[in-house]
């Protein structure tokens, strides 16, 4: 497989990331993941270690998925060590490796995600689906190092955080994807709860915003299809297939650009703020006016269901919401994902 033989070298040499000149800072997120990473394998026994370390060239690393992954007889097939098979200080141990590579708002929004899974059990009382809290898996791949290149992934229902390392520094934080089903909470004690307001605000906002020529631009005919689990790089048949839609931001008002920026930085800080300030960064070296909104919505539909797509030449940002929840509130069930258009995982070919 051609991804397993990209050479450590030619990435940073490629700079798939700026993310390293930021990284290479003290206290830096690669630092910060460095130290988490160690302090998380030590406290592993060798049983739970073979689980949760792969080589870093395993083909594993670059299989991700969001959706649950189990068997017949309701067994996971995810590789990795799930929270449930930890002792309480090593459960403490792998939320300080989600705390290194999210934001404070980022490490919120993966723990809901995480226990919006007992919801999901109470409404669907026994369904053919495990909905466990505890079944988020931590894969490291390869060792730990300042000096070396690894990476790692935290992942389980709807929750997909892939972090690739060399010489201390961050080459990829992509792909990141981020779930909720109930997207806001209807009923109960947690009655409100709502998992991802911004990924919702700002894009119906900037929607609404628009004058009748703009709408007709930025709408879409037909909703955008489910985000597809594919390794995005250069050349590849499936990455072509994000061409920009929709209105340009030259072509918005300040106002709505204003709402699209927040919009992007919602996303990107779900990361840890020396990565999400470079995605930013390269956002505009790149040209905010060069940033596409695409918006589809079923007005006649129960729950009105949407979606939308941004993308600028560095980066594209997917979102759906149009299944029901597992209460049968339409329209309450969200995927939303951030790619790297220069490749995800820090491939480049």
């Amino acid at each position: 497989m051609k991804l397993l033989r990209v050479s450590l070298a030619v990435l940073t040499l490629i700079g798939v990331t700026a993310l390293a000149v930021v990284t290479r800072n003290a206290e830096s997120p690669g630092d910060r993941m460095v130290a988490a990473g160690e302090k998380f394998l030590a406290s592993l026994k060798a049983d739970q270690k073979a689980k949760a370390v792969l080589d870093f060239n395993d083909k594993e690393r670059f299989n991700w998925n969001f959706v649950p992954l189990q068997t017949r007889d309701r067994k996971s097939t995810r590789k990795g060590l799930p929270l449930e098979e930890m002792t309480s200080e090593q459960k403490k141990a792998a939320l300080e490796l989600l705390k290194s590579c999210t934001s404070g708002t980022g490490y919120e929004a993966a723990t809901t995600i995480m226990s919006l899974e007992s919801i999901l059990r109470d409404l669907e009382k026994g369904g053919a689906m495990v909905r466990n809290p505890e079944w988020y898996f931590f894969t490291v791949f390869g060792t730990p190092s300042k000096t070396g290149s690894w990476g790692f992934r935290i992942e389980g229902h709807h929750l997909s955080l892939n972090f690739t390392l060399d010489g201390g520094s961050v080459v990829s934080a992509t792909p990141t994807f981020f779930g909720a089903n109930p997207a806001t909470v209807k009923a109960g004690p947690r009655q409100g709860t709502q998992t991802l307001p911004g990924a919702e605000k700002y894009a119906q906002d900037l929607f609404a915003s628009l004058d009748d020529d703009q709408k007709k631009v930025a709408r879409q005919d037909k909703q955008f299809p489910e985000i597809e689990q594919h390794v995005v790089k250069p050349g590849d048949s499936k990455t072509a297939n994000f061409t920009p839609r929709g209105l340009a931001a030259e072509k918005m008002n300040e106002k709505q650009r204003d709402l699209l920026w927040k919009l992007i930085a919602d996303y990107a800080h779900r990361l840890p703020d020396g990565i999400a300030e470079v995605e930013l960064e390269r956002v505009k070296k790149a040209g905010l006016d060069k940033v596409h909104f695409a918006f589809a919505r079923e007005d006649d539909k129960k729950g009105q269901p949407y979606t939308y797509r941004v993308q600028g030449p560095t980066f594209v940002i997917e979102f759906l919401n149009v299944q029901g929840d597992s209460a049968g509130n339409p329209a309450n069930h969200i995927h939303s994902a951030w790619r790297n258009l220069a490749g995800d995982f820090g491939v480049t070919k």
